[in-house]
């Protein structure tokens, strides 16, 4: 990589490599030491991209680096080089889903994968624990772009399972929940009080249940408790719950996190958002999903669960008499919530004195989503934009 001629350059000086035999090493299998031969393994469906992740870990694998470093970014920044300035790229491909360096140094060499939204992945091997930690370094100074403050947003977590478990953290608009309380029967908005304002160790039962029909709020409650618990705990969702439950090394990956401590300097608890859930917790889950469900309750307080600080949020639209009895048994929710329509008063009230939508508004209540929809068309029937059933995380 050349220097630019406009003005003075900083000079980065990593350490050098050692130039010293390596120790000796014990047979390992019958081999001699740790420098096994490596063989690559590649289809016709193998991308460029699958080569050089392969070619990066030969100089882990057969010992001639034995020092690795690896790290996920999230808002890396467009212009961030993601490498050290000396160092020699010796592979580069782009690909649409994403693009990748292979590069190299004295005693070194480096992996960079970009993806379009503005996350990468870095690895590194090296000849001395020093040198690798250097090369990170270098590889993270400036690259990411600072958190934006904002008092409306607050960060999530989303979890997919690709060729890997992945997280990507994005900033979600969440409104308080004094603000939103209108939106909720008397009811549900009194036993949603309790949960909004429950603080670090006073959560007794690790399942949070919302249950009602689609476009009643549940998702919007849960965006609103993100924001509300955001000082002590991290909110993930999880956007593939069965291949969650069906994998098992996926979630061992989920449910073990990362480390991450509060403004208090305490471990940070993790709220896990799994939205409707209907075949996972339903009456026939056991022989809809097989071991899923077990899953699922070994990790609320079963074995999986012990020692983590992870409580598990559901949606669904069953009706609870609906749902497997294990779910819903006394004592294994922190709450479980059946999510309404507006009562004709509470409906009347939330559209306000002078809505055109007033007469619009049926005798027995309405959902949130509903009466969203006759704001906008000011009550008239055949409005276009009337809610589905299926609101996902709209509301």
């Amino acid at each position: 990589m050349s220097a630019s001629k406009e003005g003075p350059q900083e000079v980065v000086r990593l350490p050098q490599a050692r130039q010293q035999p390596a120790p000796a090493l014990k047979p390992v299998f019958g081999g001699d030491g740790l420098g096994l031969p490596v063989a690559l393994n590649l289809d016709e469906s193998s991308s460029q991209a699958d080569v050089m992740q392969v070619l990066s870990l030969r100089p882990f694998a057969t010992g001639q680096h034995p020092w690795g470093r690896s790290t996920r970014l999230d808002r890396v920044r467009p212009d961030a080089p993601l490498r050290p300035p000396n160092a020699r790229v010796v592979r580069a491909t782009r690909e649409r889903a994403r693009a990748a360096e292979l590069a190299e140094g004295d005693g070194w060499s480096l992996l960079t994968i970009r993806y379009p939204n503005s996350t990468a992945y870095i690895e590194v091997s090296a000849v001395s624990e020093e040198l690798a930690d250097a090369v990170m370094d270098e590889c993270l100074r400036d690259a990411v772009e600072p958190a934006q403050a904002d008092a409306a947003a607050v960060p999530m977590g989303f979890w997919h399972l690709a060729q890997c478990p992945q997280r990507t953290e994005r900033p979600i608009s969440a409104d308080a929940w004094a603000d939103i309380r209108g939106n909720y029967t008397a009811r549900v908005a009194r036993r949603l009080d309790r949960v909004m304002n429950l603080r670090r160790g006073e959560a007794h039962g690790r399942l949070l249940l919302l249950h009602g029909p689609p476009g009643t709020g549940k998702t919007t409650a849960l965006r609103a408790l993100a924001r509300a618990w955001s000082p002590w705990c991290q909110t993930d969702c999880v956007l593939d719950p069965e291949a969650l439950f069906g994998t098992p090394s996926y979630l061992m990956r989920v449910a073990i996190g990362d480390e991450d401590e509060d403004e208090n300097g305490a471990d940070r608890w993790r709220l896990l958002i799994l939205e409707d859930c209907d075949e996972l917790i339903g009456g026939d889950a056991k022989q809809a999903t097989g071991q899923g469900l077990a899953r699922l309750l070994n990790l609320t307080d079963g074995m999986l669960g012990q020692g983590r600080n992870v409580l598990v949020a559901i949606t669904t639209n069953e009706n609870i008499a609906a749902l497997h009895p294990a779910v819903v048994r006394p004592g294994r929710c922190l709450a479980q919530i059946e999510v309404g329509p507006l009562t004709r008063p509470e409906a009347l009230a939330w559209l306000g004195d002078d809505s055109p939508a007033r007469d619009a508004v049926p005798a027995e209540g309405a959902t949130l989503a509903e009466l969203a929809a006759l704001r906008r068309s000011g009550g008239r029937p055949d409005d276009e934009d009337a809610p589905s059933g299926a609101t996902g995380f709209y509301l």
